[in-house]
């Protein structure tokens, strides 16, 4: 049996119906939620985007709170500034170009500020539901530990995922292996004998 295939038989016996672990409530607030994500945890982002949703959960109401009051509620994600101008940015770019529609297409995803190819493909396989593999770290380390990626970059592992599963697939395998990776194969501390997956493939 193909590696690719002892790893999906696994991930479907274990997670078999994994959900993402942001909250949400549209493809907007999801957008949002993921962008907060970048280099934070989704515990510490569903800690702060109940109150910035309370204050603004459109595009409309979130271009009428200023770049700092978002700030000032964002500011536990880290990047702060960073990430309250992008969230103001891409809301008035929704409203001036797209009917204050967040946009299906990765081509107008990626062109909102804030937001690079694995936001976009978040956004993709979770709104829309359209096939997409955003690589994570966690994503990025299973897929070379279990021998499914060279692993020189997150691009090259997107690539070699999209190849060894089929597209059908992708949705919720990139839950799955997020999921996954977090109990039972971490960055530290890894042990075989504590990892399905390494424990089969390795044996």
């Amino acid at each position: 049996m193909k590696r690719s295939q002892i790893v999906k038989e696994i991930l479907d016996k274990l997670i078999p119906n994994p959900k993402i672990s942001l909250g949400y409530s549209s493809a907007y607030t999801l957008l949002i939620a993921v962008l907060l994500s970048a280099q934070c945890t989704d515990k510490r982002v569903n800690e702060v985007t109940p109150i910035l949703f309370a204050k603004a959960a459109t595009p409309e109401e979130m271009v009428k709170l200023s770049v700092k009051e978002i700030e000032e509620v964002v500011k536990p994600c880290g990047l702060g500034p960073t990430k309250a101008r992008a969230i103001h940015g891409l809301s008035q770019i929704l409203i001036d170009k797209h009917g204050s529609e967040v946009p299906n297409t990765f081509k107008d995803l990626e062109a909102l500020p804030g937001v690079g190819h694995k936001t976009a493909s978040v956004v993709m396989a979770q709104a829309f539901n359209i096939p997409a593999f955003p690589v994570d770290t966690h994503i990025h380390r299973c897929a070379k530990r279990w021998g499914l990626s060279s692993g020189k970059n997150v691009e090259s592992t997107e690539r070699d995922l999209k190849k060894a599963f089929p597209k059908t697939s992708w949705n919720t395998l990139h839950l799955q292996i997020i999921l996954y990776a977090r109990e039972y194969c971490p960055a530290r501390n890894h042990d075989d004998f504590f990892c399905p997956i390494c424990k089969t493939l390795n044996s």
